[in-house]
C-alpha cells in the first residue's frame, strides 16, 4: 500500500513497477516472462527444441508452411503446363532437344513451364522456356542424392515433401506433357490418371511424348487392364500420344480455348480472354496455316476393329 492508502503498483517481491499486475502475472510473482523463457537458450533448451522439430506437431507446421510458400509463389504465374521426364537424359539425347523445343513453344504461346527443376528433361524444358523469354518454374525436392535446381529456372521452389510438390504440379497446370522417364515420371502420370478417373480432376490433357517409348505401356493398358475390365475405354482414352513438339503444345492451346468457350475452369486464369484471337495472351503456333487438326482423347469406345483405342 502507498502512504495515502492507495494500492501500490510495485511488485511485493522485486519492488519494481508493474503497470498492470493482472496482465503481468510472471513479474508479479517474480517468475520469468514468456519472452524471457522464449529467448533462454540452455543446453537443456537446445535438446528440447531439437527434439520438438522432429515430432509430428512441428512437422504439420512445416507442411503447412510449404503449401503456403508454394501457393504464394505460383498463384500469379498465369496459364501453365507441367513437363515431366527423366533426370538422366543427356544434352545429346534427341529427347532433350524435343523438351527444349516444347519449352520454347509454350513460352511463345504464353504458357509458363513447370518442371521438377532438376537435370535432364526438366532442364531442357526450363531452358527452352528461358530462351523464349517465358516463365520457367522449378519445383525441386529434397532427395538423398541432392539434385539441385538447374540454372534455367527463374521461379524456384524447394520442398521436403513429395505430396506438397505434386500438388503444385497439378494445381497450377492446365495439362501435362510427359517425356520418357522412370518411376518418378510414372508416379506423376498415374497420379494424374487416378485423379481424373475418380473425378478429382477434370479437363486435363495428358500428352505422352515419344510413341516408341510408351508403346509397351499402352499395350499393357489395352491388355490385360482394358480386356479384363480393370479400366474402361474412357480411362484408356485419357492419353494422347505424339512425337511432335508443335502438336504437343497445340493440344494445350486448343484445350485452353475450348475451356474458354465452354466456361469450364482448367486451372489458374490469365486476364482478357475476350480479346480477338490475334491479341490473346495464349497464341496459336501455326498462324500461316489453317487450324491444325490435333488428336483429341475420345470419350467413347475406340475405333474398331482392333479395339485398342490408341491415339498416336
Amino acid at each position: 500500500m502507498n502512504q495515502d492508502g492507495s494500492k501500490s503498483d510495485r511488485s511485493p517481491v522485486t519492488g519494481r513497477m508493474i503497470p498492470n499486475p493482472t496482465l503481468n502475472t510472471a513479474a508479479h510473482l517474480g517468475q520469468p516472462t514468456e519472452d524471457q523463457k522464449l529467448l533462454r537458450w540452455t543446453e537443456q533448451d537446445r535438446a528440447r527444441a531439437a527434439a520438438f522439430t522432429q515430432n509430428d506437431t512441428w512437422r504439420v507446421l512445416r507442411i503447412v508452411g510449404e503449401f503456403v510458400s508454394g501457393f504464394d509463389t505460383l498463384a500469379g504465374i498465369g496459364p501453365a503446363v507441367t513437363i515431366f521426364g527423366s533426370a538422366r537424359v543427356l544434352e545429346a539425347d534427341p529427347m532433350y532437344a524435343a523438351a527444349q523445343k516444347v519449352g520454347q513453344l509454350l513460352a511463345k504461346a504464353g504458357f509458363a513451364t513447370i518442371t521438377g527443376g532438376g537435370p535432364g528433361i526438366m532442364e531442357a524444358a526450363n531452358r527452352g522456356a528461358i530462351e523464349a523469354g517465358g516463365i520457367s518454374v522449378g519445383v525441386n525436392i529434397e532427395l538423398p542424392a541432392e539434385q539441385g535446381i538447374n540454372k534455367y529456372v527463374n521461379v524456384p521452389l524447394n520442398f521436403r515433401y513429395f505430396f506438397v510438390r505434386k500438388t503444385m504440379f497439378v494445381k497450377y497446370a492446365e495439362g501435362f506433357i510427359i517425356f520418357p522417364g522412370g518411376f518418378g515420371t510414372l508416379d506423376e502420370l498415374f497420379g494424374a490418371l487416378t485423379l481424373m478417373q475418380t473425378g478429382k480432376l477434370a479437363n486435363f490433357p495428358i500428352v505422352l511424348f515419344g510413341s516408341a517409348f510408351w508403346e509397351k505401356l499402352l499395350d499393357w493398358l489395352d491388355s490385360p487392364l482394358l480386356v479384363e475390365r480393370k479400366i474402361d475405354y474412357t480411362d484408356r482414352n485419357m492419353l494422347i500420344v505424339t512425337d511432335d513438339p508443335v502438336e504437343a503444345v497445340q493440344i494445350m492451346i486448343d484445350h485452353h480455348y475450348r475451356n474458354e468457350l465452354t466456361g469450364e475452369e482448367p486451372g489458374p486464369r490469365h486476364v482478357a480472354w475476350d480479346l480477338e484471337p490475334d491479341k490473346r495472351p495464349i497464341k496459336n503456333i501455326q498462324t500461316d496455316q489453317q487450324e491444325p487438326q490435333t488428336k483429341e482423347p475420345k470419350t467413347g469406345e475406340p475405333e474398331q476393329p482392333d479395339g485398342s483405342g490408341r491415339e498416336s
